[in-house]
């Protein structure tokens, strides 16, 4: 028996298991991640639960494990259909309004509280304001986002296309859609996918796909993007990102967002206390600001909402025919 609490964070799920799980090895989050990767027993679990007839080919979660030292509240490795990746914005959000509407940490019930993980990536925080007991909003302070290369060239089926790359705990592609001749809108929903896929692939064989760190190499995402100009608060653009093999995020996608704004913040558009208004494919929105500016790139914070959806107990029948499941896209 597995039982989850399902989360949605600006229309994008989130599969949090509670039980169910076999332990995990590891000194590390990063460790454990390596771990779940390479044991069919605990990659089971995932098959399980992220493929049908249980779940879906955009489905997303997470494992809870033991944080790399006392200064977490908890570890996280998360999962998609085809995996494990290194980090997730939109999974933070929700896990942090999870561990405050659980009392898993010590909460203020009118105010902030920080709910510290670790993640492959790195340490995160999720500031989650309530007011009169109630989760109101949620903050994700990621680990710091940097450019990794701008007009990046790559010969695609759509012709020569420029793409800047850049990190926000995974590595992405960001191109606007008009280049791939579209627009961030549900009508063009499987051509984008179709896209996303071909340029993700594209550039994940070439020398920018690297991260000094090489578990955390490889590119994530396509991000493409149509640019909406500028409020009087700051950038206002819209998104899809697709990620894994063909995985689309219905949210505007926290890691991704990151990665857009160090893109941003270097063209200047992030100065001054300036907001990135970034829409998803469905109209959700995230709000984006930088923190701090050091020599390791920008600090951000990605403000959004996340929503309980329900709790699962699932199981599998021993004379089930499908097992652990399939996956259609």
């Amino acid at each position: 028996m597995i039982t989850t609490t399902d989360y949605h964070t600006a229309g994008e799920p989130f599969r949090i298991v509670t039980s169910g799980v076999p332990e995990i090895p590891g000194a590390t989050v990063l460790d454990r991640r390596a771990a779940a990767q390479s044991s069919d027993e605990i990659d089971a679990v995932r098959r399980l639960l992220v493929q049908e007839p249980r779940g879906h080919a955009d489905m997303y979660g997470c494992f809870l494990v033991p944080p790399n030292d006392g200064g977490a509240e908890f570890g996280v490795l998360f999962w998609h259909k085809d995996g494990y990746s290194t980090a997730c914005g939109h999974g933070t959000i929700a896990l942090g309004a999870w561990a405050v509407r659980t009392g898993r940490v010590a909460v203020a019930p009118d105010g902030v509280t920080d709910v510290v993980m670790d993640v492959p990536s790195g340490r995160v925080t999720a500031a989650v304001t309530c007011a009169g007991g109630i989760v109101r909003r949620v903050a994700f302070r990621n680990v710091d986002a940097y450019v990794i290369g701008r007009d990046v060239e790559l010969d695609t089926s759509f012709g020569t296309i420029r793409v800047d790359v850049s990190y926000g705990g995974a590595i992405y592609a960001s191109v606007p859609a008009s280049a791939v001749g579209l627009a961030v809108r549900p009508e063009h929903y499987a051509a984008l996918t179709a896209a996303g896929r071909e340029i993700k692939w594209a550039l994940n064989a070439t020398e920018w796909a690297s991260h000094s760190d090489s578990r955390l190499g490889g590119v994530y995402a396509t991000m493409f993007y149509d640019d909406l100009g500028d409020t009087a608060t700051g950038p206002h653009q819209r998104n899809v990102t697709v990620f894994a093999d063909g995985e689309v995020d219905r949210s505007p996608c926290g890691s991704g967002t990151s990665a857009r704004m160090a893109l941003l913040a270097a063209d200047g558009r992030l100065s001054d206390g300036a907001v990135l208004r970034h829409d998803s494919i469905i109209g959700t929105t995230f709000a984006g600001r930088v923190v701090s500016v050091s020599d390791a790139g920008v600090g951000t914070e990605i403000e959004g909402t996340a929503y309980p959806t329900g709790e699962c107990v699932f199981s599998l029948d021993p004379d089930d025919e499908l097992g652990e499941g399939f996956t259609l896209r």
